[in-house]
């Protein structure tokens, strides 16, 4: 519980009678992440469906921030919690996954492995390296999610999202101003589901490739630990693990947490961390980088909520 955050969960169900999904108030978020640190939601939404995404927005104060997580793969919520609204798309109402022809329909609280799988399933190739991705399609098109070589940009047809007025918009691939790890869409805008092309192949291809891309994964990567993955950007013409490990920061620790011996532009959890322990950490290796190579690097996590 946080007793800095007031209950307005009565407050608003009385303005939206008919909502549907589920509304709870002081909700820890420490189990939603993979770091397992963090401090609550003032108010923790799930929604039943996308209509009951719609109604809940366009009837929610403006004034209320909002945050949208997934199954907490990138991102620290800090030990203070979070004020506002976060949303959480549950799998039942907006994961499934389909594929018909060389196109792949998938709700945005879908794992990135399972739409992979799910191409792979039906003989569609290009949609390998989200087997190597531990996030849902939500986070894959706000971040531009990509690995071992390939990008949502690369096979993304159409996103489909709701804005804070309640209303649905598709987005186009152009639309979407696709960058390095982020696009160009409205921070606002909430990703209900997405379709993607990929490129009809021999299944045993795929198989291989999906092989490749998981081999990569637990040679290269502590997907063991509690982590938040690939913690900065790399910069242009840099690895960000590159400028890490030449700035004397593998295995680097503070508090709890540790700068991964196996891939240094990971963070860990050995146990006992706190969320500001994670973030520090992070800060300390950015100011290292900077003072050892003048490069800054940039955060890839996503870090939300206020400090204890």
């Amino acid at each position: 519980m946080s007793a800095g955050f007031p209950d307005i969960t009565p407050q608003l169900k009385a303005a939206m009678p008919d909502l549907r999904g589920r509304l709870l108030a002081n909700e820890s978020l420490a189990a939603l992440t993979w770091f397992r640190v963090g401090g609550p939601a003032q108010v923790l939404f799930t929604p039943a469906d996308e209509d009951d995404l719609g109604y809940f927005l366009k009837n929610l104060p403006l004034e209320l921030p909002v945050y949208v997580v997934g199954v907490g793969s990138n991102l620290i919520v800090r030990d203070g919690g979070v004020e506002g609204v976060v949303i959480r798309l549950s799998p039942r109402a907006f994961g499934e996954v389909s594929a018909q022809g060389d196109i792949v329909t998938a709700g945005a609280a879908a794992l990135d492995k399972r739409v992979a799988e799910t191409a792979a399933s039906a003989n569609i190739g290009g949609l390998e390296f989200y087997f190597g991705i531990p996030g849902t399609i939500g986070g894959a098109l706000r971040m531009n999610a990509g690995a071992n070589g390939g990008e949502t940009r690369d096979v993304l047809l159409e996103a489909t999202g709701i804005d804070r007025g309640g209303n649905k918009q598709i987005f186009s691939n152009a639309d979407m101003k696709f960058v390095y790890r982020a696009n160009g869409i409205d921070p606002s805008i909430i990703f209900t589901s997405a379709r993607f092309r990929g490129t009809l192949a021999a299944p045993e291809a795929i198989r291989a490739r999906m092989a490749e891309v998981q081999t990569h994964r637990e040679t290269a990567q502590p997907i063991r630990e509690k982590t938040g993955g690939s913690t900065f950007k790399n910069p242009p013409g840099n690895s960000a693990w590159m400028l890490v490990d030449a700035a004397g920061c593998r295995g680097l620790r503070l508090g709890g947490a540790q700068v991964s011996d196996m891939h240094c532009n990971f963070l860990i959890n050995t146990g006992d961390a706190t969320a500001e322990d994670i973030e520090m950490l992070g800060e300390t290796v950015r100011k290292r980088v900077k003072e050892n190579s003048g490069i800054e690097l940039q955060w890839e996590i996503k870090r939300i909520g206020v400090s204890r």
